[in-house]
């Protein structure tokens, strides 16, 4: 047994902290003096309506299953806190930040992107990191990746995206001519295919990764005004990833090795944490920029807009249970505090919608009464619906009122300031909007040569498997980048056609 890790000793754990056992029940409270058979008419005779145990056993079991996520349906989760320790109030009056030494109780969860939630943690995919801060002022999600940007800019491909990284409707199985075929047919992609292709494209674990808002966030302060932001969560344990070899090695052996790892870690008392920035840029600054600072497919250079530090986030507590804590916990962008709003990003404004109209498909209507989502304190004129349990009694349920109802409040009526739009309304393809020079900033001058060789290992062997006419429609995008780089998977490309055709 002392070779066992915490998470393969769980059950052993639990019994040494619950020695008695407690009688069991049905779902409704009663006793059952006889669990190990079914009512029946003699030893052979059949089963008996009458037999609410057998019929409550089986009725929850036929239900006991929610429909999986569409996107990061495996993933891993755990909770801590947020410690403020630099102060950044000028820039936002949001409580979450209201003073140093401020500490707010947070749920993360970790996850793969396109994979089922039996998939393996260690293949390539963009990894989801979801922080939930349960703050004064109501819940706070902050829903971003383990990379910066994202692979499109538009909301309209988001469903297609996801379709192409899924499974081919007729075979089944996953298919590198989709992959490759959007890719090739959306440039725009490029910056983000290359970090999934680099090093970092397969983390080891959850606790070796960088976390990222992505989006660009409104901040406003307690004078309405108004900052452009984006926000940044780097890991204190260093950057980790696995080597091709041994990623493959792990999705056999252990395919949940992602999960196991920051289980283990936390019921060993080693604490991840992860240091909180910001980067800021004046309305004026986000006018002037030569990129649109509001493309998700875009980054903020660093020597431009330099790391704030704000705080520290904390994951001490494993989940009690995986489903109630983990499988329920539904996070959307839209859920931002008074100090923090949306911005123009495309890609945020689709989220806006997205993410809660799913949760009410996947858990009801109620979902945000479930304990793991819900807020302290909510006073509102919603009611009813399945599943409800907290329907705010006898207040009443239509506004405005003269009975004590809840009234708007005067602060966050100051935090969400007048903003101007203007410009004829029609749809704009981005399509052809500068793809490429911060993917050629990427490859010549932030990854080492050793990385750019893994890299076009990379993308070579996966590309292999499109259709000839994709490979060349690919290779032009990636010689737009940096020629010598394009013709380095070309020629690795033709490398390997000649070596199968000599089998």
């Amino acid at each position: 047994m002392a070779t066992r890790d915490r998470a393969t000793n769980q059950l052993n754990e639990y019994k040494k902290k619950n020695q008695a056992a407690d009688s069991v029940t049905t779902s409704f409270g009663n006793p059952i003096g006889e669990g190990a058979a079914s009512l029946t008419v003699g030893v052979k005779g059949p089963i008996l309506l009458q037999d609410q145990i057998f019929v409550d056993e089986l009725a929850h079991f036929d239900r006991e299953r929610i429909p999986e996520r569409v996107v990061h349906a495996k993933g891993a989760g755990a909770f801590g806190y947020f410690e403020v320790t630099n102060d950044i109030t000028k820039y936002t009056a949001a409580k979450v930040f209201s003073q140093i030494g401020k500490k707010t109780p947070i749920g993360v969860r970790f996850s793969t992107v396109g994979g089922e939630s039996g998939s393996a943690d260690t293949v390539r995919d963009p990894r989801g990191f979801a922080v939930k801060f349960y703050t004064e002022d109501g819940i706070w999600d902050l829903v971003g990746n383990n990379t910066p940007i994202f692979f499109i800019r538009d909301p309209i491909f988001f469903p297609s995206f996801i379709h192409t990284q899924k499974r081919n409707p007729q075979t089944h199985l996953k298919d590198p001519d989709m992959f490759w075929d959007f890719m090739s047919l959306r440039p725009e992609t490029m910056h983000q295919l290359l970090f999934l292709f680099a090093d970092r494209g397969i983390p080891d674990g959850y606790r070796g990764m960088n976390g990222y808002g992505s989006h660009t966030f409104k901040l406003v302060n307690k004078d309405g005004q108004v900052h452009f932001c984006k926000f940044h969560y780097k890991t204190d344990q260093g950057i980790k990833n696995l080597d091709v070899a041994k990623a493959d090695v792990l999705a056999g052996s252990d395919p949940d090795y992602s999960i196991r790892d920051l289980y283990n870690a936390i019921a060993d008392g080693n604490y991840p944490t992860w240091t909180f920035y910001v980067q800021v840029m004046t309305p004026q600054q986000a006018q002037n920029s030569p990129f649109d600072p509001f493309d998700l497919t875009k980054v903020w250079p660093h020597n431009q807009y330099p790391l704030i530090k704000v705080g520290k986030m904390v994951l001490n507590r494993n989940p009690e249970n995986y489903f109630h804590e983990v499988e329920q916990i539904a996070f959307s962008p839209a859920h931002m505090v008074p100090g923090i709003e949306p911005s123009q990003d495309r890609m945020l404004q689709g989220r806006l919608f997205s993410y809660s109209d799913t949760h009410r498909h996947r858990l009801g209507p109620n979902y945000l009464q479930l304990p793991v989502n819900c807020p302290f304190q909510v006073r509102n004129y919603q009611r009813d619906g399945p599943m409800n349990y907290k329907n705010q009694g006898a207040a009443p349920n239509y506004f405005p009122n003269s009975f004590g109802g809840p009234d708007c409040d005067e602060v966050a009526k100051v935090l969400e300031p007048k903003f101007t739009v203007s410009g004829e309304v029609y749809r704009y393809d981005t399509s052809d909007s500068d793809n490429f020079s911060q993917a050629k900033v990427f490859v010549t001058k932030t990854l080492s040569k050793d990385a750019v060789d893994r890299l076009v290992s990379n993308l070579v062997g996966h590309l292999s498997g499109a259709s000839d006419f994709i490979q060349e429609r690919q290779v032009k995008h990636f010689r737009a980048v940096d020629k010598a780089f394009g013709d380095r998977i070309a020629q690795g490309l033709n490398t390997l056609k000649r070596s199968k055709a000599n089998l």
